[in-house]
């Protein structure tokens, strides 16, 4: 099966046990400031899976785009990618690991086609200190599924990682890992699961690719290594317990969350280890050796790169991102760069990404119709950003003329590198046929400063996130509520055409991104100020409906995010004075804000805007604060 087959037979195998199919979030997180990218299909949901109620039910099912930029340089590998689709299935408090298992695997090896030989299972392997059991119920179910095929699943313990490099499988099939691999929870293992939070324990998926792929260094072969023999394609997360301040105790409401990863999938689909060979992913290496009259096998790096970083660039175009110099902006503008740069070593040193994109997006089209309804804006804004990236180019080979006189060092080529996003291999070439000399310790140095820079990257990504998914302070509650009432004072101030291109809300302000072709005059900002004031002042009481999205835009004429996609119905929040006739704001959102617009002016504060910028071409953007 095609990849595209496999998204569309899994929507629809879960919609036929009563799941409702809701649409992907966009990669661009609303109003959470925790983290800059929708870094899998889990995220969006986390609310539901921490207490509240779906507008759906209790039977969710989805295809969510996912972007993961901490681990960019990795990018090169035979299974790793920024990009990818996540497959995820949800039960809310309804059907729990007998039902969860058994569609799962029935669904790989009936619809998908896979070899139920090379599948294997892990499940958690308990832990006695923590008063938890052993998850026999989830080895008992998979050891019934694979007899049900003819095979004699063998249940073994492992424990860590490093125990199953040391001892192997063991001749095993079901295997038991510790809180290291088997456990969710939102900090990661048993003693780091945060007080009060839902967790549990999972049992994760493995395709096994032969012992022709286990590399050496890692040990014996076991599905939880790193090795390359086992891929993992779906993991399957029971919550059943909560952490209390006296242990862990059981849930009176059980949750499952599955996620399994469409590349994975489909490469395990056509049995090769290697997911840039599947067909959401190999028209752009195809095009790729078009284009540069090079083979994949023997440029097998560089076109990785460059399908990866182009499909994930395209679909931040998609999602409203333009490259900039700034969070999600800047990660997108980084993200083209290194691709253009890898084209430089496929000898493409002509504008290629009009050539490119355009692959990608027909690969996406039908199933993602907002892939349609923006190409040519999206191909557009790309070509436009490779223009300026070749101009920067340039300004490098002139900065380069300036720096390396007396000899070609280390920090030289990073400031290159980082600054112009000069290629390395570009900067030794050109010292090389200008005669400049290159200092012993240069690639050394560099090295150690591109290690550097990774670090400090690694660590602001986790600080970004932090804060924990789904958690709302007060103060963020009271920005969500006054971006609310700003986006309607500049409807009134501006006029109908603008329409909110983007949120982000933080402890100390509001950021907010809107359509609007001209810089908004301090005479404008201040009006909008003085109604945003005037209405809180009125105490406006804030309440929510839901309605059937298309009486809620049509009928009632809520407003919206430009680009986000809504399910059957959706949740409308109201902002209205006492005895008033009509809301002042009528907007789509999924929370959480105050009850009363009062509370923003506690302590004294007032709405003041600091700052209106450009964001991008037609996009204004204003910061905004309570003090």
């Amino acid at each position: 099966m095609t990849a595209r087959q496999i998204r569309t037979a899994y929507l629809q195998y879960y919609e036929e046990r009563q799941h409702k199919v809701i649409p992907r979030a966009l990669l661009v997180p609303y109003n959470d400031p925790t983290t800059l990218f929708t870094g899998s299909g889990m995220q969006p949901l986390l609310p539901y899976l921490l207490g509240d109620e779906h507008q759906d039910g209790v039977r969710l099912v989805d295809s969510q785009t996912c972007l993961r930029a901490q681990d960019i340089e990795d990018i090169g590998d035979n299974r790793h990618t920024t990009f990818f689709e996540m497959l995820g299935n949800w039960s809310l408090g309804d059907y729990f690991k007998e039902q969860q298992i058994r569609w799962f695997f029935e669904f790989l090896v009936d619809i998908v086609g896979l070899d139920p030989s090379k599948i294997y299972a892990t499940c958690f392997i308990g832990s006695p200190e923590h008063g938890i059991a052993r998850d026999d119920e989830a080895a008992n179910i998979w050891q019934k599924l694979f007899a049900e095929k003819g095979i004699d699943a063998k249940i073994v313990e492992v424990g860590s990682q490093e125990d199953g490099n040391k001892n192997g499988m063991q001749g095993g099939r079901i295997f038991f890992y510790d809180d290291g691999e088997n456990w969710w929870s939102r900090g990661g293992g048993l003693d780091k699961t945060p007080i009060g939070d839902p967790c549990g324990p999972d049992s994760e998926v493995f395709y096994d690719f032969g012992d022709d792929n286990h590399a050496e260094g890692y040990g014996l072969p076991h599905p939880a290594s790193d090795s390359g023999r086992f891929m993992e394609i779906g993991n399957q997360v029971f919550m059943q317990y909560q952490r209390t301040a006296n242990g862990f105790v059981p849930l009176a409401k059980q949750n499952v969350d599955f996620g399994g990863g469409l590349e994975r999938i489909a490469a395990a689909a056509i049995n090769s280890p290697d997911v840039f060979q599947i067909s959401i992913l190999k028209p752009i290496i195809d095009q790729l050796e078009s284009i540069s009259g090079k083979k994949y096998p023997d440029h097998t790096e560089s076109m990785r790169v460059i399908a990866d970083h182009l499909r994930a660039a395209t679909f931040l175009a998609v999602d409203g991102i333009s490259p900039s110099n700034k969070e999600q902006g800047y990660v997108m503008r980084r993200l083209l760069r290194r691709a253009i740069r890898f084209a430089f070593e496929l000898g493409i040193e002509q504008n290629f990404l009009e050539q490119v994109v355009p692959v990608i997006a027909d690969m996406y089209h039908e199933d993602y119709p907002e892939v349609a309804a923006k190409r040519e804006e999206v191909i557009a804004i790309l070509v436009k950003e490779e223009k300026v990236f070749r101009q920067t180019l340039r300004k490098g080979l002139q900065e380069f003329n300036k720096l390396s006189i007396d000899g070609l060092t280390g920090e030289i080529i990073f400031k290159l590198y980082d600054t112009y996003g000069f290629p390395v291999e570009l900067t030794h070439e050109e010292a090389v046929k200008q005669g400049t000399a290159i200092e012993p310790t240069a690639t050394e140095d560099f090295t150690a400063l591109m290690a550097e820079q990774r670090a400090r990257s690694q660590t602001a990504s986790k600080g970004v996130f932090k804060g924990g998914l789904g958690g709302q302070t007060l103060q963020h509650k009271k920005y969500h509520t006054a971006t609310h009432l700003m986006y309607q004072a500049l409807r009134d101030v501006l006029g109908d055409h603008v329409v909110q291109r983007g949120s982000n809300i933080t402890e100390e302000r509001l950021r907010f991104d809107f359509s609007h072709p001209e810089k908004v005059t301090r005479e404008q900002l201040d009006e909008v100020e003085a109604i945003v004031n005037e209405q809180i002042a009125k105490d406006l009481k804030v309440s929510f409906q839901e309605f059937p999205t298309s009486v809620a835009v049509e009928e009632k004429g809520a407003l919206g995010q430009f680009g986000d996609r809504y399910g059957d119905t959706v949740k409308v929040y109201s902002m209205i004075a006492d005895g008033a006739e009509k809301p002042f704001s009528f907007e789509i959102c999924g929370g959480p804000h105050v009850d009363h617009t009062l509370q923003l002016f506690e302590e004294g504060k007032k709405f003041k805007i600091t700052k209106e910028e450009s964001s991008s071409a037609g996009i204004r953007r204003i910061k905004a604060v309570l003090q």
